[in-house]
């Protein structure tokens, strides 16, 4: 009798412990982290550690005062960063075409198919009649056959399912339509979204870092106007840093994840975000208290901006929607911020939309050993301060006939005594103003990212 309940008891204990083991091998499976690669090594390139915490076909019926979209008013990320407001003045344009590099992309989703970019010379009718979007030619004779939406770069075919959710997930932050009675509200809820895959848990043998590149100049030959990249490692590349200083000339924002190394990046670098361009824009993770998420990385030379990352509900495959956190989800934040500032002054260069959404942050003292310019995103003063007097470089244009225009160098003490001489008499619109330029100046001027971050040194700026 003591021999049958030992082996009962044996068996129980047996039973907990595989299938916990099991219910771990799922979960880590389906969270690649940047240590995984599909062949097995290091790859370069990998995919930071984020992974699903929720999922559901349907979402609660909170409708907006905005729009209609059922799951609007549960995403706590928009109300941080002032969404609403911000779609009073611009919802963006389809004109602005943003490529997603990440995991494909559910095509079909109900949410995101209307914000698709087609590729016009893919799409339409051959001189025989068929569909150019499945006829198996190179129409356009860009080098890709049928890339009607982007290109799969892993498979090296037109096919850009989401086998991971990822990449979903993030075109959802980013660009999920906006009054459709479905779903979410991306931050730009009218773009382009151009889809390039670079990874998938399930094809192995493939070389991340390749497909990065291969991805970035593809947005570039195709003119894509911003560049979103959620995967990151710490090895530099020659090859991936000239990629995107050509998108840099060609005027394409580059917004790229910090990345969930729970480190310092000044110390520790991660790349593409720490390389040395004037185009990019590293992203860091809050919390709905504006603490930086313990798993992003963080450094006051390194990193720009903070944004939503926790818990931030987006879509999924299969007409799904659910909750994901990382640096990945406050990157897309920033890139469909950067969409609205596109829409909304067409005559700013990729250097403008960057100084803005730097500089009309809302300024945190929990940042202030965390980022650059110790802010975190605000969609609605990047807007609307664009259309108060102030320009790019900083400079005043409110009520000039009581104010004189202060230097560009804010640690000059003679600068700093002409201002304030010239705030005497000022009424307070004009004064909020003129600590906005100094603020822009601060933001932009004074910290330059460390020389050991790329090769190209001189005259790449902050």
């Amino acid at each position: 009798m003591f021999s049958r309940k030992l082996w009962i008891a044996a068996g129980c204990v047996g039973l907990v412990f595989f299938g916990g083991l099991g219910l771990y091998l799922y979960s880590t499976e389906s969270s690649p982290s940047r240590t995984q690669s599909s062949n097995k090594k290091d790859s370069g390139r990998l995919l930071e550690n984020s992974f699903i915490t929720s999922k559901t076909d349907k979402v609660e019926d909170e409708p907006s005062a905005l729009f209609n979209d059922p799951a609007i008013s549960q995403a706590w990320g928009l109300k941080k960063s002032d969404a609403a407001r911000a779609w009073s003045v611009t919802k963006g344009s389809r004109d602005i075409v943003i490529a997603v590099i990440d995991t494909g992309i559910d095509i079909k989703h109900e949410d995101l198919a209307s914000n698709l970019w087609r590729n016009p010379g893919e799409t339409g009718k051959d001189a025989q009649g068929r569909d150019k979007a499945s006829n198996g030619i190179d129409d356009d004779g860009n080098g890709f056959v049928d890339d009607v939406y982007g290109w799969n770069f892993v498979s090296n075919n037109g096919k850009l399912d989401d086998n991971h959710g990822h990449g979903t997930h993030i075109a959802g932050i980013i660009g999920a339509e906006a009054g459709n009675s479905k779903g979410i509200t991306g931050i730009a809820p009218e773009v382009s979204l151009m889809i390039l895959k670079y990874y998938d848990p399930k094809v192995a043998g493939t070389d991340n870092l390749k497909n990065t590149v291969a991805s970035i100049r593809y947005a570039v030959k195709m003119g894509a106007n911003i560049i979103n990249y959620s995967g990151g490692g710490t090895e530099f590349s020659q090859e991936e840093h000239d990629a995107i200083a050509e998108a840099e000339k060609k005027g394409i924002l580059f917004v790229a994840a910090a990345g969930n190394e729970r480190s310092n990046s000044d110390q520790h670098h991660y790349y593409p975000a720490d390389y040395k361009l004037r185009n990019i824009i590293s992203v860091t993770a809050i919390d709905p208290s504006t603490q930086v998420l313990a798993s992003s990385n963080y450094g006051v030379e390194t990193v720009d901006i903070a944004a939503p990352g926790q818990n931030i509900l987006s879509c999924l495959p299969g007409n799904a929607y659910g909750y994901m956190t990382g640096t990945s989800q406050a990157t897309a934040f920033v890139t469909g911020a950067a969409a609205l500032v596109m829409a909304h002054k067409q005559s700013f260069k990729a250097e403008d939309v960057k100084k803005y959404i730097l500089a009309t942050g809302d300024a945190q003292t929990q940042l202030a050993s965390k980022t650059r310019t110790s802010r975190q995103l605000n969609l609605y003063k990047a807007l609307t301060i664009l259309d108060q007097g102030v320009s790019a470089s900083g400079v005043i244009a409110v009520n000039t006939q009581n104010m004189r225009q202060f230097t560009a160098d804010p640690n000059d003490k003679n600068s700093r005594a002409t201002a304030a001489a010239a705030e005497e008499g000022v009424d307070p619109n004009a004064r909020e103003m003129s600590h906005f330029g100094r603020s822009l100046i601060d933001a932009m001027g004074t910290k330059a990212r460390p020389a050991k971050l790329g090769t190209k040194q001189e005259g790449e700026g902050f």
